[in-house]
């Protein structure tokens, strides 16, 4: 029998000390106590696989449209989403992707050398995010005096949505304006001479015979860097961490870097470096015995459902057997990560790279890792030591 929803009486609160203190945790007793709850900071938060999996294969009850602002093409439904999505897709084509490994590796060999051997250091400051700023600015042609204002951007940013702080918001989107209007420009401006890159292609692109308009396009890029930099860092907090708590599972994979793919996946299914997506339900819906009405914040969450035991048995057992379409680690459906084959080249070579240049990786006794907090997930400081 399904239930009427009493909303004066919230199933839980997101923000309290007890979930931000260890989300992976309570959103596993929240999988088991209350799979469909609501809350007055996310709506209707979904914590089970096949919740999870109805609302992504389910675009038409399920709308992607949750904001006011301009969201191209994630905040986006077909038909408006189609069109534009064949825009980003094409920037993430195989061969293009594939190109971009030497570069990448270059990246990454440069960071891992420039490690302090035998000390403390932050692997969250030494390596995570500078690697996401550094692939992301290399892969969008963007150069490299961009690097420390996107870093810096980046934490204004997760900071401001963390708090709801709409005018904050509004001041960071502007910022980010700025950057984009000036590379922008200056493509304009040397005109057959620009460089060749995506956001030279992205000023020559037309849907349904239209230029991009500017907000389309700092839009495309904003989602892209947003995306690349907050789960690229965590991605790979995540998984130094991993490998460091587990030393067996380490050696293993020193000696095997063929698994390194499919381990990569595993690591991150157990701890999702993106927490959740939003939608809005475009009709009244039933799930999981809760009545939910026709435009109704809906969250999904992903941290939940890639660890649901009705699917993945124990969901902190490390397998590389498990079947992959199961994995919702990019995502399903019509909105499935349009760059996750770049997202694995980057994280696959990386690790490679770390496993290669060292010959331990360990977490530093008595000096825990303080774990990211809501929206972002993995580690805003991993203190390591790599020999």
């Amino acid at each position: 029998m399904s239930r009427t929803p009493d909303k004066s009486q919230p199933d839980w609160d997101p923000r309290s000390g007890e979930v931000l203190s260890n989300q992976i945790k309570a959103y596993d007793a929240m999988r088991g106590r209350c799979p469909v709850a609501y809350s007055d900071y996310l709506g209707w938060s979904l914590f089970r696989h096949q919740d999870v999996v109805r609302v992504l294969d389910d675009h038409h009850a399920f709308s992607n449209v949750v904001s006011s602002h301009l969201s191209v093409p994630n905040g986006m439904d077909p038909p408006q989403h189609t069109a534009y999505r064949r825009v980003v897709e094409r920037h993430f084509e195989t061969e293009r992707v594939n190109a971009f490994e030497p570069l990448c590796r270059t990246i990454s060999a440069d960071l891992v050398s420039g490690l302090d051997k035998g000390v403390e250091i932050d692997l969250a400051s030494r390596l995570a995010r500078p690697f996401a700023v550094q692939v992301q600015c290399a892969f969008l042609g963007w150069p490299s005096a961009l690097h420390e204002p996107l870093l810096s951007w980046a934490q204004k940013n997760h900071e401001a949505t963390l708090a709801k702080d709409t005018k904050a918001m509004a001041e960071i989107a502007l910022e980010f304006d700025g950057y984009i209007r000036t590379l922008l420009e200056e493509r304009r401006v040397a005109g057959s001479d620009a460089p060749d890159d995506i956001t030279t292609d992205l000023l020559r692109t037309r849907v349904d015979s239209k230029p991009l308009s500017h907000e389309e396009i700092v839009s495309i890029l904003r989602n892209w860097t947003v995306g690349e930099l907050g789960t690229i860092a965590a991605c790979v907090g995540i998984l130094v961490h991993f490998l460091a708590d587990t030393p067996r599972i380490q050696e293993h994979l020193r000696n095997n870097l063929h698994l390194l793919a499919a381990a990569i996946d595993e690591i991150l299914r157990m701890h999702a470096p993106l927490i959740s997506n939003r939608r809005r339900t475009t009709k009244a819906v039933e799930i999981g015995g809760r009545r939910i009405a026709a435009g109704e914040r809906i969250t999904i969450m992903w941290a939940s459902a890639n660890r649901d035991e009705a699917v993945f048995g124990d969901p902190d057992e490390f397998r590389l057997d498990r079947d992959s379409g199961e994995n919702l680690l990019y995502g399903r459906g019509i909105h499935v990560c349009p760059g996750a084959h770049l997202a694995r080249l980057e994280l696959r070579v990386l690790m490679e790279e770390m496993l290669t240049r060292t010959e331990q990786i360990t977490l530093v006794p008595g000096r825990p890792p303080e774990i990211a907090l809501y929206p972002a997930s993995g580690f805003s400081v991993l203190p390591v030591r790599v020999a």
